[in-house]
C-alpha cells in the first residue's frame, strides 16, 4: 500500500528532482551516433543488457546494502567507485549522489554526506522504512526511464515507442529488484561490454551533448 515514504521516495527519483539525471545518457549517446541503437527493438535490447548485466544491477546491490541499518557508506561508496569503467562513468555517479544528498539534507535537515548515487540515495531513503526491493525497483525505473526519455529524443523515437520499451522493461525491473534486495556484495559483477567500450568511447567524441 502507497504511503508517504513511498510518496517521498518518487519525488527524489522524479525527473523534476534537481540531480541533473537528463544532462547523463550513460554512453547512450554515443551507441545512437553509431547506428547501434537505432530504433525500439535495439534500444530495448541495450537498456535491458545494461538493467542486468551492467550499471542496474551493480547499483541496485549497492543501494540495498546502503538500506540497512548500520551501512559501512565509506566502504560502499569506495566500492561503487571501484566499478565503474570510466572517470565520466564514475563522474556520472559522483556528481548525481551529491546532488541528491545536498537537495534531501535540505529538505529533511538531515547531514547527509556527498557519495555516489547508488550511496547517497540508500542513506537517504533508511529511515524511509520501506522495503530494499521497492527502493530498488524504483531506482531502477527511473533510471531506464531517463534513459528512454534520451532515446526519444535523440534517436529520434516516438514517444508512444520510447514508453512501450519502458513498459516491456517493467517485469525485469521488478525481478531485479527483488533480487537485489537478496544479494550480497559477492553477487556483484558485470558483462555488459558493449555498454562499458561505449562509455570508453563517449569520452573523446568530438561532438556531443550528454556529459557521458
Amino acid at each position: 500500500m502507497l504511503g508517504p515514504a513511498h510518496l517521498t521516495l518518487v519525488q527524489w527519483l522524479s525527473p523534476a528532482f534537481p540531480t541533473g539525471a537528463f544532462a547523463y545518457s550513460h554512453g547512450l549517446e554515443r551507441v545512437i551516433a553509431q547506428g547501434t541503437v537505432r530504433d525500439a527493438a535495439s534500444l530495448e535490447a541495450w537498456l535491458r543488457n545494461i538493467l542486468r548485466f551492467g550499471a542496474g544491477w551493480q547499483d541496485a546491490v549497492i543501494l540495498c546494502h546502503a538500506l540497512e541499518p548500520g551501512a559501512d557508506a565509506v566502504a560502499l561508496d569506495a566500492l561503487a567507485r571501484a566499478l565503474q569503467v570510466s572517470a565520466e562513468r564514475c563522474r556520472e555517479g559522483a556528481e548525481q549522489g551529491a546532488a541528491l544528498a545536498r537537495t534531501v539534507a535540505g529538505i529533511t535537515g538531515r547531514e547527509i554526506a556527498p557519495r555516489m548515487l547508488p550511496v547517497a540515495l540508500g542513506i537517504a531513503a533508511a529511515p524511509l522504512g520501506l522495503p530494499k526491493a521497492d527502493v530498488a525497483r524504483l531506482y531502477l525505473q527511473a533510471f531506464a526511464g531517463n534513459l528512454c526519455t534520451i532515446a526519444t529524443r535523440h534517436v529520434p523515437l516516438g514517444q508512444t515507442e520510447g514508453q512501450r520499451v519502458l513498459a516491456r522493461l517493467l517485469p525485469e525491473i521488478d525481478e531485479l529488484g527483488a533480487r537485489a534486495a537478496l544479494a550480497g556484495l559477492d553477487d556483484l559483477g558485470g558483462c555488459a561490454l558493449a555498454g562499458d567500450l561505449a562509455a570508453l568511447q563517449h569520452e573523446v567524441m568530438e561532438v556531443r551533448i550528454f556529459r557521458t
